[in-house]
């Protein structure tokens, strides 16, 4: 590029837990091609697992300064004290970025972040390009994380006392509200039939016409992605959010994170095995981090939404690396803690003792 543009463009990359939001990111940075991209992301809990993947990348002129990392609460809930600072010093830099991307949280509602963008200090120099809702479609198609209307209506009618409110379908079609486009990811993992009735579903729970595209492993063309125009934070009435009647405000009471310590583990299968099981015994939502494998010179990444996990060995241990590994958990208010920790590492240390 030969200079900025009169308004530096802003890419909002959302969607729900695991979805793969970060493997969509890493791709970007992978095809920038050059282009100053500045990296926001955002983190539920206080581990930052994505941060860290990303700085591992290993993508030519990715340096870690151009990554800002915020692990205290979700970008709109922090607006005034993390997020006006950090866009203000993007775009003082010497070299200000070209584009600016976004990553939030799972659990982020876009809509108040959107409205962030109409502060003085920010909307006459950024827009927001466009808003990207990445979908699990495997979570989709088993209906997890999407509710029957016609089925709630009735139960309310039938008791009116009873609190029918679902948190996880408010997040999952604010996220759909917002969106400039959805990418369908994961498609690999269902047949054409389950993909059309997935594509079906999104379409009928979307207020207004988005484009929907298909993707494997966040494998989508920046190009596609990058350049919408949307100038969505001046088009905010079309992007309804279930919380428009609390004037922007929200809280995240209804989810929690908490990180566990695991010690050195003796197989990934094993490893592996004891996540799935702990995922269905507590119902958790989202595990995600990394452990040291017996015998392994590599650390092992995990990644899990519900049952399912993904893995890799994604870089080599040092001398100087502990060998207790960290997993973030996360879930619905409630989640047994002491019960998810006791199960997580007494198992390990059986494990290894063994």
């Amino acid at each position: 590029m030969t200079g900025l543009p009169a308004r530096v463009p802003v890419t909002i990359i959302t969607g729900f837990l695991g979805a793969g939001k970060t493997t969509l990111l890493r791709h970007i940075l992978q095809k920038a091609q050059g282009h100053r991209i500045a990296v926001v992301v955002n983190e539920f809990g206080s581990l930052g697992i994505d941060g860290e993947i990303l700085r591992g990348c290993g993508v030519e002129g990715c340096r870690e300064d151009d990554i800002v990392e915020l692990t205290n609460g979700c970008l709109c809930c922090t607006v005034a004290d993390d997020f006006l600072p950090t866009m203000e010093a993007l775009l003082d830099r010497a070299d200000p970025p070209e584009h600016v991307v976004i990553e939030t949280s799972g659990l982020a509602l876009p809509k108040p972040l959107l409205k962030a963008f109409g502060w003085p200090t920010v909307r006459s120099r950024m827009t927001v390009d466009g808003v990207i809702t990445v979908l699990d479609a495997p979570a989709v198609a088993s209906g997890r994380f999407a509710d029957d209307p016609e089925a709630v209506a009735k139960q309310r009618e039938a008791d009116p006392s009873l609190d029918h409110d679902n948190p996880l379908a408010e997040v999952f079609e604010d996220q759909l509200n917002a969106a400039d486009l959805i990418v369908l990811n994961k498609t690999d993992l269902l047949d054409a039939a389950q993909l059309d009735a997935v594509e079906a579903e999104v379409k009928k729970l979307c207020p207004r016409p988005v484009r929907i595209i298909r993707a494997q492993d966040g494998k989508v063309d920046p190009a596609v992605l990058l350049g919408l125009g949307a100038e969505a934070e001046a088009d905010l009435q079309a992007r309804p959010s279930h919380h428009d009647a609390e004037d922007g405000e929200h809280e995240h009471d209804d989810f929690e994170s908490f990180v566990v310590a695991v010690p050195e583990q003796l197989s990934v299968e094993r490893f592996l095995t004891l996540l799935q099981d702990v995922a269905a015994r507590y119902d958790v939502l989202r595990m995600k981090g990394f452990a040291t494998v017996q015998g392994k010179p590599m650390r092992l990444a995990v990644q899990g939404v519900g049952t399912r996990f993904r893995h890799e060995f994604d870089r080599l241990l040092t001398p100087q690396d502990a060998r207790t590994g960290r997993i973030v958990v996360i879930g619905q208010k409630g989640l047994d803690e002491a019960a998810i920790t006791a199960a997580l590492a007494a198992d390990a240390a059986a494990t290894t003792a063994g």
